[in-house]
């Protein structure tokens, strides 16, 4: 009789106690996000709001960038411990010259998303149209932007001056005051405009054959954040649920559309006309030697990495 009066006694201290106790807290992880407001760079930003991140003990705490080379900078000084969307060549440079980093997962393969557009008086029709004497933007150096308009000089003969601009609404807006002559972009920004005819599309990153299976982007991680592997292994968990997420439930075009004033319509529209699904997986870096190749040819490279240097850099975990 004694032993279960103690037992319920017990076990409404072990009720009580549990009812009193506060809830795991959640890590704080900084993220950096170049280009926040854009579709491909929104699972850490929708994720965050519907509560994905928090289901595995993540609070994410996200701000933009004009560009990745402003995000990469913000991991490398651990004012991010993440950064989203990271030009691949960027980052390959970075880790060459010991910034402490590392690559967790691909943001983005080919450069399908990625276009360059005129004023709709403009007289430039494609970009073999431009001269020396006209300028085309990109956002930041080491960016996959920038790299394609290296590409579009190499490959395509392009004349115009590469001019970086920073982000997409500075961009747009240098065009339109005719200070810039061909801005770039990516959806769903700027569709709008040209369904309105104010300005034109003339050129698209997949119009240089060589990158359209090269992984341009990638999701990065600072290299002390990264030997936190219980804390890694969670957000890589919320963060490929977001990214299901985003692709899988008309509730996250909703959300997004609410945010930015970008038509859900344009925005489905959006996610067909430019492959963005198949082009956002996370397990596979592609084309990493002609990447370097690249880089050495344009001088972000003093030599290739290698292999050891690329196993080091490139920790992708698994899905589960």
């Amino acid at each position: 009789m004694v032993d279960r009066k103690v037992s319920r006694v017990l076990l409404v201290l072990a009720a009580l106690t549990g009812a009193g106790a506060p809830a795991a807290a959640e890590d704080t992880l900084k993220v950096s996000i170049g280009q926040m407001d854009t579709w491909v760079n929104q699972a850490a930003v929708l994720g965050q709001r519907v509560g994905i991140f928090q289901k595995h003990g993540i609070a994410p705490e996200n701000f933009g960038t004009q560009g990745s080379g402003e995000t990469l900078q913000a991991v490398i000084a651990d004012a991010a411990q993440v950064g989203i969307g990271v030009g691949t060549l960027g980052v390959l440079r970075a880790y060459a010259r010991g910034a402490p980093i590392r690559i967790v997962g691909a943001s983005f393969t080919g450069v399908g998303d990625l276009y360059w557009y005129v004023r709709a008086d403009s007289p430039i029709r494609k970009l073999a149209d431009a001269t020396a004497s006209h300028s085309i933007a990109f956002s930041s150096n080491g960016s996959s932007v920038h790299n394609v308009v290296l590409a579009f000089i190499q490959d395509l003969g392009l004349k115009a001056k590469p001019t970086q601009t920073g982000g997409l609404a500075t961009t747009l807006t240098q065009v339109m005051s005719s200070q810039i002559d061909i801005g770039w972009a990516t959806p769903p920004f700027g569709l709008k405009e040209a369904e309105e005819g104010k300005v034109r599309i003339i050129a698209n990153g997949n119009d240089v054959a060589s990158l359209r299976e090269q992984t341009v982007r990638v999701e990065i991680v600072n290299a002390a954040t990264w030997k936190n592997q219980d804390l890694m292994r969670r957000f890589m968990r919320g963060y490929r649920e977001s990214l299901d997420w985003i692709f899988a439930d008309p509730r996250a075009i909703k959300l997004y559309s609410e945010t930015t004033g970008v038509s859900e319509v344009l925005v489905r529209s959006s996610i067909d006309r430019f492959g963005l699904k198949a082009a956002k997986q996370l397990d596979k870096i592609s084309g990493i030697d002609a990447i370097m190749t690249e880089g050495v040819k344009f001088k972000f490279l003093d030599q290739p990495l290698s292999r050891e240097q690329l196993a080091d850099l490139i920790q992708i975990l698994p899905g589960r």
